[in-house]
């Protein structure tokens, strides 16, 4: 994407973190912006912090239900004539591992990080594809490439998104949708809070405390990376220092990398760090 005034953005996971900072980072460019989230307090404040002159639309949209995202997408280009680029941002987590998390959990991780990037690529396609310069934006991780313990709706979940990323550049080579897989690493956002654990409260507490620790970008940061790499059209995109490390590490030690942190993680176990 080569400039971003006037642009038509549509972006989920809008009301908070990330997706609250690349909304108003994007109006301060000159972005027109299609909002969604689940929670509608969110989407106000978000809609309330961004003054600039432009169109803002917001939309309570569950990116788990391929419906409402169609009709988000619908309703975006009847409000705003078109759109150019849609930002695959929205996430949540849990904390299990693989042989007690039950079903559901499973499923509502995985319908909302990797189903909601689905849904809302094949809902916007059609329309980006009609735009001389439109972009797509898929929000991975670290996870993407390293898989953690406890954490693993999400690790595939994330998995998926970045293959499903690669995919989209293969098939859309020479069109003009240019697709970005983002990968960030520990980011300031409240997804350790509202993660569903099947740990004690003593443990999620600790948990979350030594998430806040270990995570160095702020989502303003993030959101500034993430622009940059969309107006370069990168293909793969880190967000961090920590995402770069664990991506060089990944690929010098594609098996350790993962083994130690099984190793930690047993470790941890052992002592009942992790319930």
């Amino acid at each position: 994407m080569k400039n971003l005034t006037d642009k038509v953005i549509a972006i989920t996971g809008a009301g908070s973190g990330i997706g609250r900072s690349l909304a108003i980072q994007l109006a301060r460019e000159g972005s027109h912006l299609s909002l969604s989230d689940v929670d509608a307090d969110g989407l106000k404040e978000t809609k309330n912090l961004i003054s600039q002159n432009i169109n803002v639309t917001t939309h309570l949209v569950d990116v788990a239900d391929r419906q409402q995202v169609y009709d988000w997408a619908k309703k975006t280009v009847k409000e705003h004539d078109h759109v150019d680029c849609i930002i695959n941002n929205a996430g949540v987590a849990s904390s299990a591992s693989i042989e007690e998390i039950a079903y559901q959990d499973f499923d509502w991780v995985f319908n909302i990080v990797f189903y909601g990037v689905l849904y809302g690529t094949k809902a916007f396609l059609p329309y980006l594809k009609e735009r001389p310069d439109a972009h797509i934006i898929n929000i991975s991780s670290v996870n993407g490439f390293t898989p953690f313990p406890n954490n693993g709706p999400y690790n595939c979940a994330k998995h998926a998104v970045k293959a499903f990323s690669q995919t989209l550049n293969q098939e859309l080579r020479g069109t003009s949708v240019n697709i970005t897989s983002v990968h960030p690493g520990g980011i300031k956002t409240n997804i350790a809070r509202n993660i569903r654990s099947y740990d004690s409260a003593e443990v999620q507490q600790e948990r979350i405390e030594r998430f806040d620790r270990a995570a160095r970008t702020s989502p303003d940061q993030a959101a500034k990376i993430i622009i940059k790499g969309m107006l370069k059209n990168r293909k793969r995109l880190l967000v961090g220092n920590d995402a770069r490390v664990f991506d060089i590490l990944n690929r010098l030690f594609p098996q350790k990398f993962a083994d130690l942190f099984g190793f930690l993680y047993q470790r941890e176990k052992q002592k009942g760090m992790v319930d």
